[in-house]
Order: structure tokens, then sequence, then C-alpha cells
């Protein structure tokens, strides 16, 4: 079990309760997923570069990638129905949370100027979307192997019912929001 997960139950859950006044535990939010997502452009002209992305995705979620396919025709765009244009990977479980604590502890502080994540990102209904520019921030990832510098989306779902209660969950997962 990572040690995320037993923050999580004994420390975060308590903090949650104190500040919200929750009075049943299965009321407190909890993250219920992670999904990243790789958008490949290149990836009409040649499929090669989506064979190395998904490489990539893999090393860096710890777990096999789907292939994600256009869903309709955009002429402007040069993509058919059907055609593969990125992957995605959705982690649950002990991996969401070691993908976290290695995501907050370890990647966040690589980036170039890094001042925080911006607090804004939440949808409304409790979830966060992270736009990351390049892969090599993550140290799976070794810098002389890349080709091209490729970004992803992280997107955490979780179970809260407002961005308040989303925002606060994150801070105690030590997620570094812009003062």
């Amino acid at each position: 079990m990572s040690r995320l997960k037993d923050l999580y139950n004994d420390q975060i859950k308590d903090a949650m309760v104190k500040k919200f006044g929750y009075k049943n535990l299965m009321e407190v939010p909890k993250l219920d997923k992670i999904v990243i997502n790789m958008a490949i452009g290149e990836a009409k002209e040649n499929s090669k570069i989506l064979d190395v992305a998904m490489k990539e995705l893999e090393t860096i979620a710890g777990q096999k990638p789907v292939l994600t396919r256009a869903k309709n025709s955009i002429a402007n765009f040069k993509i058919r129905e059907g055609m593969p244009i990125g992957c995605k990977v959705t982690l649950r479980g002990d991996r969401m949370y070691e993908f976290l604590d290695r995501l907050v502890n370890l990647s966040l502080p690589r980036v170039r100027d890094f001042r925080g994540v911006s607090a804004d990102s939440f949808d409304g209904r409790g979830n966060y979307a992270l736009g990351i520019k390049e892969q090599i921030i993550f140290p799976e990832i070794e810098y002389d192997k890349i080709d091209k510098v490729r970004g992803m989306d992280v997107i955490v779902v979780t179970t809260a019912k407002t961005d308040e209660e989303a925002r606060e969950l994150l801070t105690l997962f030590n997620m570094p929001f812009k003062k």
C-alpha cells in the first residue's frame, strides 16, 4: 500500500471532517481516478510516433495505455473518423496514489520557473485538470532517448461535490497551488 493512501486514511480524512463538518466518514471526498492523456497531432502522417508516445506514457504511468481514435472527421486537420490520434491511461488504486506522489514531489518541482499549479483549473464538480508541457520532467524518462518533447493532460477525478472541497483535498495531498 502506498504512503499517500495511508496518509489519506489517517490525517486527510480527519482534516476534511474538521474543516467541512461531515456527519458521516463516507461523505469525505477521495480520489477516484487519474486520467493521463497524450494527443499526438503528427500521428496522422507517421504512426511510429504514436508507438513511441505510447511507450513513454507506459513508462510514466506504469500501466499500458489505450489508443484513442478520432470521433469524427475534420477536413481542415486532415483527420478521418477512426484514425488513431493519441493515447490515454486511467490509474486507480495504489498506482493512482503512487503516480500522484511522484507528480507532486518529484516531477512538478523539476519544471523550469515553477511557481505552483493554477488553482482555477477545477471544472465545477470537484475534478482538476493539469497540462504538462514536456514529458522530460518525469524521472523515469531518459533525456537522451527522447526524440521529441511531448505534452500531456493529467485529470484528477475526485468524489468531491464542490471545487472548494476538491481544492482542500488536493492541498492536503501537497499539490503546490499558486498563492
